[in-house]
């Protein structure tokens, strides 16, 4: 809407500048091609392609099928960094970045989501942090390292990340900040995300109690996390980032359940982008600027 310039008030229509995509880990234990599909009956601005066990996910020639006709983007991969898809595009830790940037090059995504290296993977540990600002000068791709979370028995923690699974002291130029691993954290992940600044650059949207070590990945707004004012705070702030919906449907009786989840999930995040719209205001010198609703 065009500011009416009569020196009051006048709502904007503000479309938000960060797309909301589908990570395909969502519609676990249905595969890749679900996911495409789902995506575009609820009107999803894209997928997030988990490179898992799932032979879709791992091909180049398949994504890109799947992309063109549904007609959705891809507009992040998620580097096969888990436990279980450790022998996943081989089982050299480097070579599954470099096959994740180049799957991301050739599909037009814009991010790589990584995880940091497992205390074991000593070598890999060792230069994880000068080795991917290496790699982030050879590509226009973002790699944005995702906060993890420390395994917690009768009190004490024990890391399992290297070197840490708190990416904000760390040198990682952009980040991914996943607020199901702020709840198993204890975290703050407002604070966090505005401690990152401009390096936050991708959202895994999920939501999680943290009572225990469990990492839950709920709808947002089913458990404790701060999932509504960060979006808010995002829209305001103007993040041009992703929000990608990483949740947990597997308890999902059927299909028909599970596709509610999802636009659940979906109609979460498109309403509380909404709710930090912004008004126009006109100063007595005919300046116009934009003034927060909230």
């Amino acid at each position: 809407m065009t500011p009416q310039h009569n020196g009051a008030f006048s709502p904007a229509l503000r479309v938000p500048d960060a797309p909301i995509t589908l990570s395909t880990a969502s519609v676990y234990p249905e595969k890749v091609p679900s996911a495409f599909e789902i995506a575009a009956l609820l009107g999803y601005d894209g997928v997030e392609v988990m490179v898992s066990t799932d032979a879709s996910s791992q091909d180049l020639n398949v994504l890109r099928r799947l992309s063109d006709y549904h007609q959705v983007p891809i507009k992040s991969i998620h580097a096969p960094c888990l436990l279980l898809t450790q022998r996943v595009w081989g089982r050299e830790p480097w070579g599954k970045l470099v096959r994740s940037k180049e799957v991301a090059e050739e599909l037009g995504a814009e991010v790589v989501v990584v995880h940091p290296p497992f205390r074991w993977q000593r070598d890999y540990a060792r230069d994880f942090v000068g080795g991917l600002a290496r790699m982030q000068d050879e590509t226009d791709v973002l790699f944005a390292v995702e906060n993890m979370f420390p395994l917690k028995a009768r009190g004490a923690e024990a890391g399992m990340y290297l070197p840490d699974w708190n990416p904000i002291d760390q040198d990682y130029p952009y980040v991914t900040l996943d607020l199901s691993h702020t709840a198993v954290s204890g975290s703050d992940a407002l604070d966090m995300a505005g401690r990152l600044g401009d390096r936050l650059r991708h959202i895994h949207l999920a939501d999680g109690v943290g009572i225990t070590n469990k990492d839950e990945h709920l709808v947002p707004g089913r458990g404790s996390q701060p999932c509504g004012p960060m979006l808010e705070t995002l829209a305001e702030t103007g993040f041009r980032g992703h929000i990608v919906l990483e949740v947990n449907t597997r308890r999902a009786a059927n299909r028909a359940e599970r596709v509610e989840d999802l636009a659940e999930a979906l109609a979460f995040a498109r309403l509380h982008l909404a709710a930090a719209d912004r008004t126009w205001e006109v100063t007595s010198g005919g300046e116009v600027s934009r003034r927060s609703t909230r």
